[in-house]
């Protein structure tokens, strides 16, 4: 008599969701297990927030353009998937930081906007002389008291001063989170900065201390790697190469969950087509409203609907060389929020990364929309495009219409780790391992932004899965 199979319900198909189904189906393939996976995606395609456009010889991520090479979980899952080959390190050069009308390079030795050497920062016009003299008050500031959470704005101001956290800290922070610094938690988003003023006492000193040394010598034939990975044929291309090794029998795309309920020892699935899915384990592979939206009927998730997600959108702009009047020797520059621009970055994406641009062609990447400022997302193209040239023909001095202009709007799609993300999350999981056994969450909206954090999640999922189910790996 044959061993009746369980059935794991993935819901999701971005890269968290799609990590869980590959490393599910490859273990239930290796071990020969009673398992059987169902990957729902509400739209017509899996990816998620990675998208890739070619046009004319252009590669452009409308989404996500890399991810951090030191973070190793998509470098295996790439080599899984038969895609290492692909991979290419971004080419490294001066990042710069526009305030008050002017382009600044970032100093040298400083880490998220952290100084680990003193004469860049001594000698940088990005802050003034009494914004400085307040930096160099965490030699002497004590370390916070507590280990309660805290905002990422108040943690930096006490230690560095106000100048130094919105010149050069939340222009480069906001760039990853598109979030408000003073809500964001300080326990969720960095907490070694934390860890590292409570042993070092100061931020300064302990940031030197624990950062590797560089060698002093170096080779003049050595070029120094990106510290960021993409993929040749864009980001879309490893969404579809690991969509490719998957059973398409396992894939439902075009249908969306409305509910889910617990029933004795299995779970029901509500579709939007009326049809109803038996499942005896679920991954979550979605963003936290909507989690919540699935799981109305156990109030422990409400939480959820109160933490903000931001709306954003990135502008890719495509020109002849000789657009560029005034060229900057960089990879491109993020935004202060003292000055009167729309724009919050722009990577000059054809030097950044070399493959995304014919020869003869420049291609800009701007960002518009943050925490508190999101009206821009809603207007239309043309009038995001128009807005994005005045920024540039002010810093870059560009003056032509572009040849042509990808705009990519994501609506609500920044989970905001506010105060207090760290806790909420554990006690909803605490309420989901005793009322809904068998629940996993894995998504951008739980444990970290970037894919690798995403594909991390959707690993843990995988063993969380085969525990509950009592399958040994």
């Amino acid at each position: 008599m044959t061993e009746e199979k369980k059935k794991v319900v993935i819901i999701g198909g971005g890269i968290a969701g799609l990590t869980a189904a590959f490393y599910l189906q490859k273990i239930i393939n290796d071990k020969k297990l009673p398992l059987e996976i169902k990957l729902i995606e509400a739209s017509q395609r899996l990816g998620g927030k990675i998208q890739t456009v070619i046009r004319d010889g252009f590669t452009i991520e409308r989404g996500p353009d890399s991810f951090l090479a030191r973070k190793t979980s998509m470098i295996r899952l790439a080599k899984e998937v038969g895609m290492e080959e692909q991979l290419v390190s971004n080419s490294t050069g001066t990042s710069y930081v526009l305030v008050n009308d002017k382009l600044y390079s970032m100093p040298g030795g400083s880490i998220m906007g952290i100084p680990t050497e003193i004469g860049p920062f001594i000698t940088t016009g990005l802050f003034s002389i009494p914004g400085k003299l307040r930096a160099a008050a965490d030699f002497i500031l004590p370390k916070s008291v507590g280990n309660t959470d805290q905002s990422l704005g108040e943690f930096f101001r006490r230690r560095l001063g106000d100048e130094v956290v919105e010149n050069l800290i939340e222009p480069l922070l906001s760039g990853i989170y598109a979030g408000d610094i003073d809500q964001m938690s300080l326990m969720s988003t960095f907490p070694q900065f934390y860890e590292v003023e409570q042993k070092y006492r100061s931020l300064i000193l302990g940031m030197k201390k624990t950062t590797p040394v560089k060698p002093k010598t170096q080779q003049p034939a050595e070029k120094k790697k990106g510290a960021f990975l993409t993929f040749k044929s864009g980001l879309q291309s490893f969404a579809e190469g690991i969509e490719a090794k998957l059973d398409p029998h396992s894939i439902l795309k075009g249908h969306r969950v409305d509910k889910i309920t617990k029933t004795n020892n299995h779970y029901e699935l509500y579709l939007n087509n009326g049809e109803t899915m038996i499942a005896d384990c679920i991954v979550a592979a979605t963003p936290h409203k909507i989690t919540q939206s699935m799981f109305s009927d156990y109030r422990f998730f409400d939480p959820f609907k109160s933490v903000p997600s931001t709306s954003v959108a990135t502008v890719a702009l495509a020109f002849p060389e000789e657009a560029i009047k005034n060229d900057i020797d960089g990879t491109g520059f993020v935004v202060s929020r003292n000055g009167d621009y729309s724009i919050t970055a722009c990577t000059w994406t054809h030097k950044k990364w070399a493959h995304s641009t014919p020869k003869g062609k420049v291609l800009l990447r701007c960002y518009v929309g943050r925490a508190g400022d999101e009206t821009i997302v809603d207007l239309s193209d043309d009038r995001i495009i128009q807005i994005v040239l005045d920024d540039l023909g002010r810093t870059m001095d560009i003056r032509i219409q572009p040849e042509f202009a990808v705009v990519s709007r994501w609506k609500d799609s920044m989970p905001q780790y506010t105060v207090g993300h760290k806790q909420r999350l554990e006690t909803i999981r605490k309420h989901i391992k005793s009322e809904l056994p068998g629940v996993f969450l894995a998504s951008a909206s739980f444990g970290g932004v970037g894919l690798p954090d995403c594909i991390d999640q959707g690993e843990e999922a995988v063993k969380g899965v085969l525990e509950y189910l009592n399958v040994k790996e």
